[in-house]
């Protein structure tokens, strides 16, 4: 196959040469258009000029078909060898399919009904060396299709339908946050000390600076330093890093959405994301109701909730008010038969959360907020007034995945240091994905955070849900992929 193409390719390259002896520029740099695809076939009996790439090439003698794509839309050019000049003519001998070319005449219907152009003007815009893989064995593998995005776009427009979902939707939940009076800010990329959420870094070193840095993992922390500094309503829409595992629903490099409102609770976030994100869901679909890979989901108005405590109850008949450490939940996941894996885990939030994500998880259709976590597994939210054991937090399932998480800000720097200094004590005991402690994050809390919630939303996986789509992969125009050797 390798042979096959590389043969092809010296073909073109020859016929490149011999545009050149033309006095042809197989990639001008001018581009006559006056209207794209879709307009011209809507004017039958008016002259048009379009552009676009060739996708295939059929007859011979005197007469060719071309079918020209462009963004909007693909239609059929004819080309008569008495209607263009001798040189035009020679050009189009030399076009390939994968070309972008560019053409100029009436439009007509055929007697076969199909919208075309009668070609009175043709030119050579871009020449294409390599030929389109449906041409010589395919386009299927998966992974090369990731890899390759450029050509799965042109052999398989359906994809984009996907990515331009996720362009309507980021744009309205951009608009819906600037008309609730949230200011858009940028935060660092590059931090000191990675913090906001339980993951392992990427690290990278500055030279001028002679010092390490990670690429952070979430916003959170920079964004909770502009309410101290007098903001009150924030967000960031931006990329964010974990060096974690790579499969259908992790990406190392993601898209997430924050925000961080002063003087608001969880109550007023899951107010908010209701009106938000069941917005979005309509603004893409144009409804409420969605199927995702067979599962109907009503993102309507009026979602459900359960506290974490009922909902582990439910699923494993495990108390979480009376198993309250380590030692006695191992114990009592091993007597109930329940087959967790814990190799490696530390800590009873960690221990917690892996029972929760094997039992309780999946079985959430959806939408479903998920209230008030134990304290251990949400180190920088805020225990709720008269249950200290638990925080006032909010993670929102559907379809056994966690869309977002949030909850009331923790803004006592005390507790804050105690809660950092546990997760230090995980780190030592081997738990990689531990949150550090952060001092400068602790003298922002000293000079006074006022009361205020936060949540944070990756992306990716919010427009999987929306869109159907069960790798996450489809849903980023170029996913993390090991390099190719």
């Amino acid at each position: 196959m390798a042979g096959r193409l590389s043969g092809i390719r010296e073909q073109r390259i020859e016929k490149i040469k011999q545009l050149k002896e033309l006095g042809v520029d197989p990639y001008i740099g001018k581009t006559e258009r006056m209207d794209v695809v879709a307009e011209a076939r809507e004017k039958e009996g008016e002259k048009v000029k379009v552009v676009g790439r060739v996708m295939a090439i059929r007859g011979h003698g005197g007469l060719i078909f071309m079918d020209l794509r462009d963004e909007s839309g693909q239609m059929q050019l004819v080309i008569k060898k008495d209607n263009v000049s001798e040189r035009e003519w020679l050009i189009q001998e030399l076009v390939d399919i994968g070309d972008f070319v560019q053409a100029g005449g009436g439009v007509f219907k055929t007697k076969a009904g199909e919208i075309s152009v009668e070609v009175k003007v043709f030119g050579l815009l871009s020449k294409a060396v390599r030929p389109l893989p449906s041409s010589w064995h395919g386009f299927k593998d998966v992974e090369e299709r990731y890899r390759q995005r450029y050509v799965d776009l042109i052999l398989n427009p359906e994809v984009r339908k996907v990515f331009d979902a996720r362009t309507r939707m980021v744009r309205f939940l951009r608009q819906f946050m600037d008309k609730k009076g949230f200011m858009e800010v940028e935060t660092p990329v590059l931090q000191p000390i990675y913090g906001g959420a339980t993951a392992r870094p990427f690290k990278t070193f500055h030279n001028a600076l002679k010092s390490e840095f990670y690429l952070r993992i979430a916003d959170e922390l920079y964004l909770k330093r502009l309410i101290v500094g007098g903001y009150e309503k924030v967000y960031e829409i931006a990329k964010d890093f974990r060096n974690e595992g790579i499969d259908r629903q992790h990406n190392p490099e993601f898209t997430m959405m924050e925000f961080y409102w002063a003087y608001a609770n969880y109550e007023d976030l899951m107010k908010l994301s209701e009106e938000m994100l069941g917005g979005a869901v309509k603004e893409v679909t144009g409804r409420y109701e969605i199927e995702y890979q067979g599962k109907k989901i009503d993102f309507g108005p009026g979602w459900e909730r359960i506290t974490f405590r009922d909902l582990v109850f439910r699923d494993t008949k495990i108390d979480i008010d009376e198993v309250k450490d380590e030692k006695g939940l191992r114990e009592m996941i091993k007597s109930r038969g329940l087959k967790v894996e814990l190799g490696g885990v530390e800590g009873y939030a960690n221990v917690l959360d892996e029972l929760y994500k094997e039992y309780c998880r999946p079985k959430m259709t959806g939408p479903v907020f998920l209230i008030d976590h134990p304290y251990e597994m949400k180190p920088l939210a805020k225990r709720k007034s008269g249950d200290p054991s638990k925080v006032a937090s909010v993670a929102l399932v559907v379809a056994g995945f966690e869309i977002f998480n949030a909850y009331n800000e923790l803004n006592d720097p005390q507790d804050q240091r105690e809660r950092w200094e546990e997760e230090k004590k995980l780190l030592e005991a081997g738990f990689k994905e531990a949150q550090m402690l952060d001092e400068d994050y602790i003298r922002a809390l000293e000079y006074g955070m006022p009361p205020m919630a936060g949540w944070g939303m990756g992306i990716d996986r919010f427009t999987a849900i929306v869109t159907n789509q069960p790798n996450l992969k489809d849903t980023i125009i170029f996913p993390t992929l090991r390099p190719e050797r």
